[in-house]
């Protein structure tokens, strides 16, 4: 691999970074902060990283780990999935209808906020991120497998749960 250098290689993955923080950490200042070592990490070890094939899944791993570091040592707080969310649910032709998705939107987000660590991450990994299963294994240190079961977990208990929700009282 070639030289790192700081604004090519390392700043673009700062939004990555930080949507795989915030999900672990669901705190906004802790999540800037991890990115924010994370890349002073990666950044001091820079001469030793020319034998890594993929700097962004490396990163991904250090942010990753320095994450569930944080989590364990504060209380987590719920935080909305995503702007994007808000942005589809405005282009909606109606109101009522912008209204009631961005409802369904942020129930989601709280049901993938109340999952366990390795249930968030690999559903902000796969489902948000659009990571491949190699490269979610690679981050979280499992066996492909073990991807696949976590995942089919945390969605299988997200839909329990909604279902159970939007059911309430029928």
């Amino acid at each position: 691999m070639k030289e790192i250098d700081f604004q090519h290689d390392l700043l673009p993955l700062k939004n990555l970074l930080y949507r795989l923080a915030l999900r672990i950490s669901l705190d906004t200042a802790e999540a800037e902060d991890i990115v924010e070592e994370t890349l002073l990490r990666v950044w001091h070890r820079r001469a030793e990283l020319t034998e890594i094939d993929s700097l962004e899944a490396y990163c991904q791993t250090i942010c990753r780990n320095l994450a569930l570091d944080a989590a364990a040592k504060a209380a987590a707080r719920n935080v909305p999935i995503d702007e994007a969310t808000e942005q589809h649910a405005e282009a909606e032709s109606a109101p009522d209808e912008a209204m009631a998705h961005r409802e369904k939107m942020a129930l989601v987000g709280r049901l993938i906020d109340s999952l366990p660590v390795a249930q968030r991450t690999a559903v902000q990994l796969r489902d948000i991120e659009g990571k491949t299963y190699r490269e979610i294994a690679g981050i979280m240190g499992l066996t492909e497998a073990n991807v696949k079961v976590t995942l089919f977990r945390a969605r299988q208990r997200i839909k329990k749960d909604y279902q159970s929700i939007e059911n309430y009282g029928l």
